[in-house]
């Protein structure tokens, strides 16, 4: 026996009962789904939390008119049986795994949601015989089928042109400030501040291999530091730069990435090709971090590649001067 294979049913194996008994856990499982999303919103985009709340609304609807069913035809007793007992069903991502992922994409898994359920209910259709049961659970597929219409006209009547601007105007601030500015930053660290260990060893030993470890070690080891410098340095609760451990990983991450981008070509033997290439490669970081600059902090794109080009011209000529010294 495989462990937690053996307790699973399969879809075709359930009677009619267990199929209703299914649909009423499905139901309010994704009602208190709806409704987390609901509370997690509230504060910052009011208006699409009462989208979801409309939307878990719809989802006890569905529910009480399954129980009535259930109960006309097997009476008050309803079977406990949930996705996770059904080998191959749909399963639905864990609220707190979505709901930090921003306000598009909880708008994206509550689309999928809809159309699990919908697909859902039409093959449950296709398993029963009773009249009434089958003519609900059709009547059901049809209604998530339309929920995205039913969400539209949600969003048309909490969610009007002024609000959606609002709220996607926030979730882009939100987006800029626990992801971009951290990983910006680290970018910078990572290919600034290496330039000057960096080269200054590649110009002292003209030995390639040790370019490359000591280039490594700078530029890992700077993304440690950055990393657990920038997830201790604010909670973001009042700050509301988000969750700390995310921008630790934006700002670790790019740190890395940034030094490790022109410590790499010294895994080249000969002296100056690995040089020449790992020029090329400050040149297309430096230009990058204008770029996201000009592009997320709306700083304009000439005025921040003069300050990052400058910065990194003074640093990268400290290390040549050292080094060749």
């Amino acid at each position: 026996m495989i462990p937690g294979v053996s307790n699973r049913r399969r879809f075709s194996d359930l009677n009619e009962q267990e199929i209703l008994a299914l649909a009423i856990s499905s139901e309010e499982d994704d009602a208190q789904i709806y409704r987390g999303y609901a509370e997690r919103l509230r504060d910052e985009y009011p208006a699409s939390a009462k989208v979801f709340d409309g939307m878990a609304a719809e989802e006890d609807e569905h529910r009480r008119r399954l129980i009535e069913l259930h109960k006309e035809r097997f009476g008050d007793v309803i079977p406990l049986i949930r996705r996770e007992h059904v080998a191959g069903f749909y399963a639905r991502r864990p609220i707190w795994l979505v709901e930090n992922l921003g306000l598009e994409r909880i708008r994206e898994e509550a689309a999928k949601m809809e159309n699990d359920a919908e697909a859902f209910y039409t093959k449950a259709a296709r398993e029963t015989k009773d009249a009434a049961t089958r003519k609900l659970l059709g009547d059901l597929a049809a209604e998530e089928a339309g929920h995205n219409a039913k969400a539209s006209a949600l969003e048309a009547e909490f969610l009007d042109a002024d609000s959606k601007e609002f709220e996607d105007r926030t979730a882009h601030r939100q987006f800029v400030l626990t992801w971009v500015q951290p990983g910006l930053a680290g970018l910078m660290d990572g290919s600034v501040s290496t330039l000057a260990p960096i080269f200054a060893t590649a110009f002292a030993t003209h030995n390639t291999w040790t370019t490359f470890l000591v280039g490594t070690a700078a530029s890992i080891g700077a993304g440690i530091s950055m990393g657990f410098t920038e997830a201790a340095s604010d909670d973001g609760e009042l700050s509301g730069r988000g969750s700390p451990f995310k921008r630790g990983i934006a700002s670790g991450v790019m740190t890395a990435l940034g030094g490790l981008g022109h410590a790499l070509p010294y895994l080249i033997t000969d002296f100056w090709t690995a040089t020449s290439i790992a020029f090329v490669v400050v040149f297309f970081e430096l230009w990058a971090i204008a770029w996201i600059q000009n592009r997320y902090m709306d700083t304009p794109f000439m005025r921040a590649a003069f300050q990052v080009v400058l910065g990194g011209a003074l640093v990268f000529a400290t290390g040549v001067l050292i080094g060749g010294g």
